[in-house]
């Protein structure tokens, strides 16, 4: 991964298949019985922190699926900072061999400007190079993950109750600074693939682009639009080979109410009447509705009955995953943050 904006330049090799722009996250995970009231404070029984992201886990079930893949994306320098601001106090204490020059602990300014010394002591265990070298692990090239110093990285608060159902609020951070010019210089990977896909954790205006780029070059596109908006760009549509939403993403969408497969097939024909080619509606543990142009007709499909272990993830991933039978017999939820399987 390089630094300042411009991406690693390995040998050029196979082009990628798949190829995703979009986001990387830091995922705050917290498990708990069930999900909080609104103004409720509850107890979990599990926190981690895991590598998240919806362009990232799109990228890494492709890869586990077998496709050469390619990541774009934009990663903040301050990934180090950020985790030894949670552990250095700790370290200092303990372990002696990290010094802080400079910091007041009860100014959060000062906190950002920290200078720690040992860095290359360290570097090889921070949080940073641990996500980079965890893309790797999952054999997906990161030629074209840029680095920033104008960004925090992102972050994802997530809490999963038994039932594998979650809320989420997500701050997205370097991911917004992904910006046309880094499209520019990605775009050898881009048009050669076959299929490249989006989704709105990063600038819509990045997602357009990315689109508009890949549909110029005769490569296939989808578009997964989570976070959803409402006044979503109408070329987002025409821009679509497959259009792939969730219900709630749905309703936002259409304004329709979505609760069943009917309502599902209704908001998919009001979707594909905006220029879309194919859309699916995922319904969760009630499959998934789709029809094309071609075959204009809502059809149901229904999905196998599962213990589900966190949707965060599957909901994400399901274009390039969904009934896929070379999952895992036995999944836990750590398993599902993009760790090497």
């Amino acid at each position: 991964m390089a630094a300042s904006g411009e991406p690693c330049r390995p040998g050029r090799g196979e082009a990628a298949a798949v190829v995703v722009v979009g986001s990387c996250m830091t995922d705050l995970v917290s498990l708990a019985h069930r999900l909080p009231k609104t103004g409720e404070t509850i107890h979990g029984h599990k926190f981690f922190i895991g590598f998240g992201g919806k362009g990232a886990n799109q990228c890494v079930q492709a890869a586990r699926l077998g496709a050469k893949t390619s990541l774009v994306c934009k990663i903040p320098h301050d990934l180090l900072k950020c985790f030894l601001l949670l552990n250095i106090k700790k370290l200092t204490a303990q372990e002696g061999h990290v010094g802080v020059k400079g910091s007041d602990w009860s100014d959060p300014e000062a906190l950002l400007s920290i200078q720690v010394e040992g860095m290359a002591q360290v570097g090889k265990d921070s949080f940073g190079n641990n996500y980079i070298e965890n893309l790797k692990q999952n054999d997906i090239s990161t030629e074209f993950a840029y680095q920033t110093k104008d960004a925090a990285t992102g972050t994802a608060s997530i809490i999963v109750n038994n039932e594998g159902q979650n809320i989420i609020v997500i701050v997205a951070g370097a991911n917004l600074l992904l910006n046309t010019e880094d499209l520019r210089g990605a775009v050898s990977v881009i048009s050669r693939a076959r299929v490249m896909l989006c989704q709105l954790e990063i600038s819509p205006a990045t997602s357009l682009g990315a689109l508009a780029m890949a549909r110029s070059s005769g490569v296939k596109t989808l578009f997964n639009p989570a976070p959803a908006i409402a006044d979503l760009d109408p070329q987002f549509y025409t821009l679509s080979d497959v259009f792939c939403c969730n219900e709630s993403e749905a309703e936002i969408l259409t304004g329709l109410t979505v609760g069943s497969p009917a309502d599902a097939g209704k908001a998919a024909l009001m979707l594909m009447g905006r220029g879309c080619q194919v859309v699916i509606v995922t319904l969760g543990a009630g499959g998934c509705v789709m029809l094309s142009q071609t075959e204009p007709t809502p059809k149901h499909i229904p999905t196998e009955t599962v213990k589900a272990v966190d949707t965060t993830p599957s909901r994400l991933v399901f274009s390039v995953y969904s009934c896929n039978s070379r999952g895992p017999a036995h999944v836990t939820v750590e398993s599902l943050y993009n760790r090497k399987p």
